[in-house]
């Protein structure tokens, strides 16, 4: 599948990818600080954005995209960040063809298989009567149950396009069919690693990297190295945009 792209700048090539729910856009305040010293290329994964619906959100069929993406833009080879989910589907390419990956940064998640409510969530989305009129306070209302917090919610509505024939702009079915495995992992080759630099970042307000999460980051990617942004959660670009462009700068050199 050829993904969704939002190029700027020149220089090495830089990949972004987002989380789940999330598009290329919430990358952009990084986007646009790299722009100066790279070509960043910031993709909407399938089912995401502007990219294209389909059944499978395996992490193997994603980064299988990200490289049919890049062919198509002529990269050979870049450095890649993934926030959530797009962290790993950039580990498992990484992983599986680590000749295409420069440098890995991985944003607030660990190659472990987690358990949140995120099933609850895209069966509320998936329940939002899309009658004509829809407004979006009318959804953000709707949803309340299913996500409490104000800001994860509006973050869940930027998919939604009101109005006289609302509907979700994303593939919410495809997706929700596969949560079990977005939360989860998948099962590496034996002998898998990635050798090349690679940067975790992690959230201290956030529960997804967890020390015990710590042996498997090492086994899979002898070199990482984990840095922890104080005063951010899960969202950490997003909290601290500031503090996040820096550790991505320091760490490309």
């Amino acid at each position: 599948m050829i993904l969704h792209a939002s190029e700027i700048g020149t220089g090495d090539p830089f990949v972004l990818m987002h989380g789940l729910f999330g598009r290329s856009q919430n990358l952009g305040t990084l986007a646009r600080r790299l722009a100066s010293r790279f070509r960043v290329i910031s993709l909407d994964l399938r089912n995401h954005g502007a990219s294209p619906h389909a059944a499978g959100m395996s992490y193997e069929a994603m980064a299988e995209d990200v490289l049919e993406t890049l062919a198509s833009l002529d990269v050979p080879r870049a450095s890649v960040l993934g926030h959530s989910m797009g962290g790993k589907a950039a580990m498992i390419l990484a992983l599986t063809h680590p000749e295409r990956v420069e440098r890995l940064i991985v944003a607030d998640i660990a190659p472990v298989s987690y358990r949140h409510s995120n099933t609850a969530v895209s069966a509320a989305m998936l329940g939002l009567p899309l009658e004509p009129g829809l407004t979006r306070a009318a959804a953000d209302t709707y949803l309340v149950d299913a996500a409490p917090d104000p800001s994860v919610r509006a973050f869940l509505l930027q998919n939604l396009l009101p109005g006289a024939t609302p509907a979700w702009r994303i593939g919410l079915s495809h997706i929700a069919a596969d949560m079990r495995l977005i939360e989860g992992f998948p099962a590496v080759p034996d002998g898998a690693r990635f050798d090349g630099p690679t940067l975790f970042l992690r959230g201290a307000n956030s529960g997804y990297v967890k020390e015990s999460a710590l042996p498997v980051v090492r086994a899979l990617f002898p070199g990482a190295v984990l840095e922890t942004m104080e005063n951010a959660g899960h969202w950490l670009h997003a909290e601290q945009p500031e503090a996040f462009a820096a550790a991505v700068e320091r760490f490309m050199g």
